[in-house]
């Protein structure tokens, strides 16, 4: 018989090893596919490498795309650090932009500039508030928050819908072309996010403030008393309920953390790169779904949530810049599933060992 055995230690040095087998192991098993399909692998990833990461405009490009996936990821490890999964970052990444736009259009051309921390402050809000309806049915009734988070990223995606198509709300343009084709009103100019230009290169304000906020997740994980009592309630939360630990409110607390970083990566999304609440791009997006696949990638590690968002940032504006007859169809989406799916088989050859038994018949003499 064959059954996975717990390691009773996991070597630090796996924690790196592990990443990068599976990312290998995923590019291996898409060259096959990629050969079986009539096409060349070395071709075809060439050109992948070519459009995401080769040059000034192609990296700023890859950037741009791994902006709000950078937010979503982050949102994702946050939760599921403590055990806790919030599979609702779409819906909150939504509720940011929702926010944060409305805090652009009423203070972006008063204010220029200085609207911009008001808008990081209201995605961040939008969001936490958001997420913490399913953290208090979480905490205080038992409810699973798989199921809640997931049934409001359906009601934030139809609340922007209403906001746009169906009534004559504040977000939408009531002049114009918005009156026989419903939109939302561009924000004032002043409340575009800047950009930091090296030559070619450009790097997105959100990216650079995501990048920031990774490593205070981290530090916040890592050196403070919160990140210890989540650890404790994520191993044992009856033992952390024995020793005095607040965990309904540590619940709270993390889910609502979880939904700011969604909310801010909504924020960033309208300040830095649409700058109109756009929500027929935003329910096509999947950000939130796709951050989950970056957490699960990094191993809930902030810092390493930056390197795996501007490495499927990279595969998805490949994608888009490469589509036509002569690329494979789906292809880019086929190797991000192929890379989470190899990223999780390595998880569990990290953490279990296989093991082989063998039954011995009743009876027989050992």
């Amino acid at each position: 018989m064959i059954r996975l055995e717990r390691r009773a230690s996991f070597p630090k040095w796996l924690g790196w090893v592990i990443p990068i087998a599976s990312i290998a192991a995923a590019l291996v098993a898409g060259a096959l596919l990629i050969l079986v399909s009539g096409n060349d692998p070395l071709t075809t990833y060439s050109r992948i490498l070519d459009r995401a990461f080769a040059s000034g405009e192609a990296l700023s490009a890859t950037l741009i795309a791994a902006t709000p996936l950078l937010f979503t990821g982050l949102a994702a490890a946050a939760a599921f650090k403590m055990g806790v999964f919030n599979i609702g970052g779409q819906g909150q990444f939504v509720i940011g932009t929702v926010t944060a736009a409305w805090t652009g259009l009423m203070w972006g051309d008063s204010l220029g500039k200085a609207v911009i921390p008001l808008m990081i402050l209201a995605g961040v809000l939008g969001g936490a508030l958001w997420a913490a309806i399913a953290g208090v049915l979480r905490a205080w009734l038992n409810t699973n928050e798989i199921i809640t988070t997931l049934m409001l990223n359906y009601i934030a995606a139809n609340l922007a819908s209403w906001l746009i198509f169906n009534s004559r709300s504040y977000w939408r343009l009531l002049s114009g072309s918005g009156l026989q084709f419903p939109q939302g009103r561009r924000l004032p100019e002043g409340s575009d996010w800047p950009d930091l230009s090296l030559g070619s290169l450009v790097l997105p304000c959100g990216l650079l403030i995501g990048t920031a906020v990774a490593v205070g997740c981290w530090a916040l994980y890592r050196h403070t008393r919160f990140g210890f009592e989540v650890a404790i309630i994520s191993d044992s939360p009856e033992a952390a309920a024995y020793a005095g630990m607040r965990t309904k409110r540590k619940v709270l607390a993390v889910i609502a953390l979880s939904g700011g970083l969604a909310g801010l990566g909504g924020a960033a999304d309208v300040g830095n790169f649409r700058h109109v609440l756009d929500p027929k791009g935003l329910n096509q997006s999947g950000y939130g779904y796709a951050g989950i696949v970056i957490a699960a990638l990094a191993r809930l590690n902030p810092i390493a949530v930056v390197f795996v968002a501007v490495l499927m940032g990279g595969l998805s504006n490949a994608g888009r810049s490469l589509q036509g007859p002569d690329f494979p169809a789906g292809l880019v989406g086929t190797l991000q599933g192929m890379v989470l799916f190899f990223a999780l088989g390595g998880e569990v050859l990290a953490r279990y060992r296989i093991r082989r038994t063998v039954r011995i018949p009743e009876g027989v003499a050992v």
